[in-house]
């Protein structure tokens, strides 16, 4: 089996917004941070548009699939599939809250069921050479002692599983919604610091409420990794320090227009594929978070790139409303 993956800074997957163009977008700020897809179910890998689903660009690597399910059968052919794509490493979803997860039995009423895990997790690594991986709570429900986090990491270690993604709040799987979930139950870092020192031979990565690289850097002296998902997305050029501030890369930082200019011609060939040019710009709407002219930004892409044949010149006018350069916003026409 190939070495795992670096997992000292991550971006988390999340439904929705972690696709292959916030991705492309991603790796133009940091080298070397590991990306995950979104979760994407075994039944859509089995039955769906698998090119759509999987397909990648190499410039994204390294990526990670996230996979949902639970049937050991149905989620070894779908790692099969996805290993066929190129991913540096699968990942087991046993952590996301939503209904409709819940409905298919996945996600994090898995942590219930910690030895359907473990043969998850095992039919998973007999089918493919990549490493395999488990995101999960620190509990759900009133399943809230420390007790029960342990029993489930450790049924799932002794099957062979090495690395855990621990987001360090409980899940509600009655009466919060996803969004509550990520916000409502309090963050407990000190439970994860704990299962971290009862298995030093395990590797241990951080998520949840981390915002700044200052904090994942504090977190770094106990954690194997850390994990940003909302600070990433909603803040991305934050992700511009990775580099030298958390693996001491000597590389130049790039600047938001170095990032901007590099992605016009991607939008370019997107647009010209037949693609919509906001299924890349809706990614890019923080890239000026707490910066002149940032509103001005947001608003030009938001109001502009949504217009049928779109192109790229609406991220160049975008530019120029950042560096100050444009006498006056750019507004949509009206038809």
């Amino acid at each position: 089996m190939p070495p795992l993956p670096n997992h000292t800074f991550s971006v988390a997957p999340m439904m929705d917004w972690t696709d292959r163009h916030c991705r492309a977008f991603h790796r133009r700020l940091t080298t070397c941070a590991l990306l995950y897809t979104e979760m994407v179910t075994v039944a859509a890998i089995l039955h769906g548009d698998r090119d759509r689903l999987l397909g990648f660009s190499p410039d994204e690597q390294p990526v990670a699939l996230q996979l949902g399910g639970c049937e050991p059968a149905a989620l070894a052919e779908a790692s099969r599939i996805g290993a066929g794509y190129g991913y540096v490493e699968l990942n087991l979803n046993v952590g996301c809250p939503s209904d409709r997860v819940q409905e298919g039995r996945f996600g994090a009423c898995l942590m219930l069921e910690p030895d359907l895990v473990a043969r998850a997790w095992t039919a998973m690594q007999s089918a493919v050479d990549l490493p395999v991986t488990v995101k999960c709570r620190i509990g759900v429900d009133d399943q809230d002692e420390e007790a029960d986090l342990e029993r489930f990491v450790s049924t799932i270690a002794k099957a062979g599983c090495r690395t855990f993604v621990v987001h360090a709040r409980k899940a509600w799987l009655k009466g919060l919604s996803p969004k509550e979930n990520r916000e409502i139950p309090p963050l407990d870092y000190e439970r994860v610091r704990r299962l971290k020192a009862a298995h030093p031979e395990l590797t241990i990565v951080l998520n949840g409420g981390i915002t700044t690289i200052e904090e994942a850097r504090k977190h770094l002296q106990w954690a194997d990794g850390v994990m940003l998902g909302r600070a990433a997305y909603q803040n991305p050029y934050l992700l511009s320090e990775v580099d030298r501030e958390i693996f001491g890369a000597d590389t130049p930082i790039p600047t938001r227009e170095d990032v901007l200019v590099g992605l016009i011609p991607v939008a370019e060939r997107h647009v010209a594929a037949g693609g919509r040019l906001n299924n890349i710009t809706r990614h890019i709407l923080g890239l000026y978070h707490g910066r002149p002219r940032g509103r001005a930004f947001r608003r030009h892409l938001s109001e502009n790139a949504v217009r049928d044949r779109a192109g790229a010149e609406v991220i160049a006018a975008a530019l120029e409303i950042a560096r100050g350069s444009a006498p006056r916003e750019p507004r949509a026409s009206a038809a």
